[in-house]
This record gives structure tokens, sequence and C-alpha cells, in this order.
């Protein structure tokens, strides 16, 4: 620190002296060069190491570069949207860098979404470096520049057009001799424009401007003739809906992996399902999507925010719905039914001072259930295998396997430290699944009871040099979108229901199922009909 305060100190003191249009192009040149390292590096390898990329695209993105900043270079604006940029790219610089990360609409959606206690888990003495070396250092001399300005206007904007002619003279050029090989690497790898930095500054003010410069949409509500059948035995319904987080379905010892990652569930008799894929790679979209009655392709954020969901329904339905909150926010899913968030992370045997491992969500459930008469659900919003502080998410008593990565940085870990304390937090989180059971069997005399437990995507850790989660969904491995699902039931409950257990323990088997069949398949395992409901896509009713 005191060799960077001594550095910045002697950068205050220096005064550099440059024209704009010089100015321009070593801005242009830095963005195309160090900022966007990792698409330079990309394209080089998918056009098979032919040298030739090594420069250009470097200067293809210079030129490109060199034609935007020139519209905004005027006085009081250039250095501050440039030092913007700087600071913001840098962050994304490193995430690139480190986890193959890009910035498209659904990444920064997720960033905005982001509490503060997630997003300092992402921080780290070599992410902090990054943002000082190639952020706030370059920033720091940009503003002490000294731009040198032409006699006249006439002369400055002479310049400046000689600078955009050349720009686009070489854009032109490398347009003519290498057009097809560009054309065929980016048909067949389309996901390369969400790469260039500083895309997140686009999706930015995309976002801001649709959160909130935007109408909300009129609010559907849906579901409004929804009934509960009533169980032969008289006994109302409780359901509990653990939402988990970041869970993958490679990792799974029900999905053929060779450790166990279920050991506490293993004799319950859960119902898992083998190919199930998610409507997102982030919490952001994910969350929201799987409780609306829309599918992955017709999804749209704005109509799910402004129109009913899966919980909205039970309580047309007269069910008490409760969602409770370890992960940072219900993305409005919970918008209009009762929601706790656990905000309190200094409980000492449930709590590590930055978070709360997911015990926690079943404290206090039986005061609620006790208070509350008739049909209920309560949605659990685990923080389940969140990265980079997997270690952060599980009692260090329960970790099982070993070495473990416990740190942020987890680019300074090997994969296997990474895939070891990942499997902790699986581990951890079926032991909550079994704690869950195992209340729920206490109230059987009671409740006719159910668990559902589905992850909101799952998590890359190593595979083909990606880690962590929100990969363009074009894009995403199998390793972000293949989900766990299990279901808890006993026969007792399937004959109240009317629900043909056998078949569906078949069909879970060999079934393709999705976050679509989420909505219709909570209100068919509830017993509800309602015209809102679609058979085809409750798996109860196949």
């Amino acid at each position: 620190m005191l060799v960077l305060s001594t550095l910045i100190s002697k950068i205050k003191n220096h005064k550099i002296s440059m024209n704009m249009v010089s100015l321009i192009t070593i801005v242009s040149l830095y963005f195309a060069v160090a900022f966007n390292y990792p698409i330079n590096e990309k394209i080089y390898q998918l056009s098979q190491g032919q040298e030739i990329f090594l420069f250009l695209t470097p200067a293809l993105l210079t030129c490109a570069f060199i034609i935007i900043f020139s519209f905004i270079a005027f006085p009081y604006v250039f250095k501050g949207i440039v030092v913007v940029l700087t600071i913001t790219s840098a962050m994304a610089f490193y995430a690139a860098l480190q986890y193959n990360t890009m910035f498209d609409y659904a990444m920064i959606e997720n960033i905005f979404e982001t509490n503060v206690d997630e997003a300092s888990s992402y921080l780290s003495s070599a992410s902090i470096g990054y943002l000082i070396v190639f952020g706030l250092i370059p920033s720091i001399l940009l503003l002490k520049v000294n731009i040198v300005r032409h006699a006249s206007w006439l002369k400055e904007l002479f310049h400046r057009a000689i600078l955009m002619s050349v720009a686009i003279v070489g854009l032109l050029l490398i347009s003519v001799f290498y057009f097809k090989d560009y054309a065929s690497i980016g048909r067949n790898n389309s996901y390369l424009n969400k790469m260039i930095n500083p895309a997140d500054a686009f999706n930015t003010v995309k976002y801001i401007k649709n959160e909130y410069l935007t109408a909300p949409l009129e609010y559907i509500t849906i579901g409004e003739d929804a009934v509960v059948t009533p169980a032969k035995n008289g006994k109302p319904t409780l359901m509990v809906i653990l939402v988990g987080e970041t869970a993958r379905a490679q990792n799974s010892a029900y999905n053929g992996y060779e450790r166990e990652t279920n050991p506490y569930t293993k004799d319950l008799g859960l119902i898992t399902f083998q190919n199930v894929t998610s409507c997102g790679t982030a919490t952001a979209h994910s969350l929201p999507c799987m409780f609306s009655n829309m599918t992955r392709t017709s999804y749209n954020k704005d109509r799910a925010n402004n129109q009913d969901n899966a919980l909205d329904v039970l309580t047309h339905a007269g069910v008490k719905a409760v969602w409770i909150d370890n992960d940072g926010g219900d993305k409005a899913v919970a918008k209009n039914i009762e929601k706790e968030m656990i905000t309190d992370h200094s409980e000492s045997n449930l709590c590590n001072g930055s978070s709360c491992y997911d015990e926690i969500l079943l404290k206090g459930l039986d005061k609620r259930i006790a208070e509350t008469q008739g049909n209920q659900v309560y949605a659990l919003h685990m923080i389940g295998s969140h990265g980079p502080t997997y270690w952060k998410r599980y009692p260090k008593e329960m970790a099982v396997f070993g070495p473990a990565c416990n740190r942020s940085d987890i680019e300074n870990c090997s994969d296997a430290e990474i895939t070891n304390v990942y499997d902790n937090t699986l581990v951890y989180t079926d032991y909550v699944i079994a704690q869950t059971v195992k209340k729920l069997q206490s109230y059987s005399d009671k409740y006719n009871v159910v668990m559902l437990y589905i992850s909101d995507h799952g998590e890359s850790l190593g595979e083909n040099g990606l880690y962590l989660h929100g990969a363009p969904y074009m894009m995403a491995p199998k390793e972000q979108t293949h989900v766990p699902w299990y279901i808890w039931m006993s026969d007792d409950y399937a004959n109240q229901k009317g629900i043909d257990k056998a078949a569906v323990i078949d069909n879970s088997a060999t079934g393709d199922y999705s976050h679509d069949n989420l909505f219709h398949t909570i209100l068919g395992l509830y017993g509800v009909t309602t015209k809102a409901k679609d058979n085809a896509l409750d798996i109860m009713a196949n």
C-alpha cells in the first residue's frame, strides 16, 4: 500500500500535455489491447492459431473504439465518461480473465439484484489489485492529462476528421480482406459480441432504462378460480418448497456422481428427477421464471413481475403462503405474500458473521405452523452452494471432502480443491433437506405433508475454463443448466391427492423436464384445480 500511495502521489504531481487526437488513440488502444485481451485470445484460438489474428483483432477493435470515443470527445465530458468506463471495465476484465464471465444483459440484471453481502463475497486481493492497476491508476493518469487544443475549432475538427477517416479506412480494409474469416468465426460463435469490454456499460444503460425509465405493464391476476381438492382424510396440506441455489445435477449422487453427496437423504425415499434443465443461469433470471407460468423460451421478466405466479395461485385457493429468504432476495416472487428475510447474521450456531447456514430457515417454522390453521406452503430460499465463498455455506464440522478451497479468489485454488469445497456445500444442503423431511414427518398426524426441492441454476467448476455461473444461455454448459429436482411424499399423501406415485418414480428416471414444469407441478402436487394449470406440464398428472 505504501508503494501504491507513493506512485499515486507522483502521478498527482506530474502534468501530462496531449492533444485530443492522441488521447483518443491511446484510450482506444488501451481498451482494445488490454481490456479486450480475452476476446483477442478467443478469436485467435478459434482461428486455429493463425498468427495474423494476433494483430488483426486488436487493430479492428482499436479502429472501432476510435470512432466511438470520437463521438464523446467533448470538453468536460470525455474524461468523466472514460474514467467510469475504465473503472467498470477493470472489474469486468478481472471477471472475464479469471472466470470467463460475459457481461450480457442477464449478467447485468443479476449484478444489480445482488445484495451487499453477496457482492462482497467476490472481493479478494486479486480483484482489488486488478481494479487498482487497470482501473484506478489509468484513471488518475487520464485526469492529469492537460488537453492541448488547436488554435481554432476548424483545425480541431479537421484533425478529428482525419483520425476518424483513418479508423474507418482501417475497418474497411480489414473487412475487405478478412470478412470471410470473421464471418465464419462469428456465425459459429455468436456469443463473441458479448465478450467485448465495455459491453457491461451498454447493458447497464439498457437495464436502467427498462427497470426505472419504462412504465410497468398492467398487472394480470392468474388462477382466481383455484381450489384445493379436499383430502379423503380431512387433513389440511402442509408443503415446504426448498428453493436451491447453484446446485448442479452432475454432482448429485442421485444422478450417478461417484461421491456420496446425498448421505442424509439416501434412505428417505426421495423421488429424484434425472434430467432437469433450468430457465436461466443466474438467480435474477431463473427465480421469477421458474415460479411463473411462462416457459423458458417465452419468458419475459417484466411480464413475470406484473402477474401472479404459482405461490399467488395457491393463495387464491385459500392456502397460507410464506417466503423465508436466506439468499439475498426473492426477485419479486414473493411480492404478494408474507415474506421474511434472514438479515441477522449474528446467530452464533447457525451464522458465520457474513451469512447464515441454511438450517436457520427451519428455525421458527414450528411456531409459524402452530399459529396458522388450514392449508399452508412455505418457500424457503436457500443460499445453498453460492460461490465463490463456498466454504461459508456450511459449518466447518460438516466438511467431508478436502483439501478445500477456503478462499474467495478461487483462481488461486486447484480445480480439485474447488470441487471439494463445492461438494461439501451439497452434502450440507442434503442435510438440510433431510431435516426438513423429518420435521414434516412430525406433522403427519395433523397434516398431509410434502416437500419439493429444486435448484435455480447450476455452476461451473473449471470445466472448459469456466467458473461460477451466469453464462449466456445459448452457450452455457450443462454444468450451469442441469439442476437437481427432488420430491418427498409418503404413499398416504399420494393416495390422498390421487397421484400415481409409482408412475412419477418411473418417469423421474427417463423423462426430460425443466423449470417450465414447476408452476404446474406445484399446483398438481398440492391438489389444486384451476384453468391456469396445464396438465401437459404437470408431472403429477402424467
